[in-house]
């Protein structure tokens, strides 16, 4: 497949081709395999391959101790595989140091976590702040663009509250306003509907398909097969083993 953009070469003469096989996906794992040290040794993750291209909705779902957390982690850059390659972005990421690995994270990835994990004290608008700390956004634009992240999720008129004051389908709005903030690559979400009522959950995973509409890349790991449905694409995890689900 190949896309022509607009305009012409420098010559004049034809439009410049760009292949789309030449654009690495976001994500790759090739032969991932975590171990962890026994007696006995317990393989969390087996011969793993995973190709997530950009704008793809993924869901990993499987029961406890399936291995879905190992996987989460590893592509969160929180752990590294005992056996295989992780590629983000086209980049191997075996070699990155503690101190690179944590400013890939704050620039290319979202989290967004069961428990939300929001700073009690501190409002809403400066809670969406705080990654812009991490990821090298100048200071001068960090209030503008936690105004607008909430905006995005609809939250816009409750900048100044603090978080007990909000109920939790708004406090993980606010969770996923921190996660876009920095204009990230991927979202990784772990669990993010398992404190979440039947009918907040369904307005939670409309606002993710809606910002996937916009081009924003998930991954979604659950164990709650209703969740995983509203993906695109459908990944289980079984005693460390993957198959894509039809």
């Amino acid at each position: 497949m190949t896309t022509v953009t607009e305009g012409l070469t420098g010559t004049g003469t034809a439009p410049d081709v760009i292949r789309s096989d030449d654009v690495p996906p976001v994500i790759e794992l090739r032969d991932v395999t975590r171990s962890f040290p026994g007696p006995p040794e317990v393989q969390a993750l087996k011969g793993i391959n995973l190709t997530v291209a950009d704008g793809d909705y993924v869901s990993i779902v499987g029961p406890s101790g399936s291995g879905k957390s190992t996987m989460l982690n590893i592509l969160g850059l929180l752990d590294r595989p005992t056996v295989g390659e992780y590629r983000l972005a086209g980049e191997l990421t075996g070699g990155y140091s503690e101190d690179e690995r944590a400013a890939v994270r704050a620039r290319r990835l979202g989290f967004v976590f069961q428990a939300f994990h929001l700073m009690p004290r501190r409002t809403v608008l400066e809670n969406v702040m705080l990654p812009m700390l991490y990821s090298g956004t100048p200071r001068g634009e960090r209030g503008d663009r936690a105004q607008a992240a909430l905006e995005r999720v609809g939250l816009g008129h409750r900048v100044d509250f603090l978080p007990g004051l909000l109920s939790g389908g708004e406090r993980q709005r606010v969770a996923v306003a921190r996660a876009v903030v920095t204009q990230p690559r991927v979202i990784l979400a772990d669990e993010p509907t398992g404190n979440l009522d039947q009918a907040t959950t369904a307005d939670i995973m409309a606002l993710f398909e809606e910002l996937n509409a916009g081009g924003l890349t998930f991954v979604v790991i659950t164990h709650d097969q209703h969740v995983a449905d509203r993906a695109a694409r459908r990944i289980r995890i079984a005693d460390g083993r993957m198959s894509e689900l039809a």
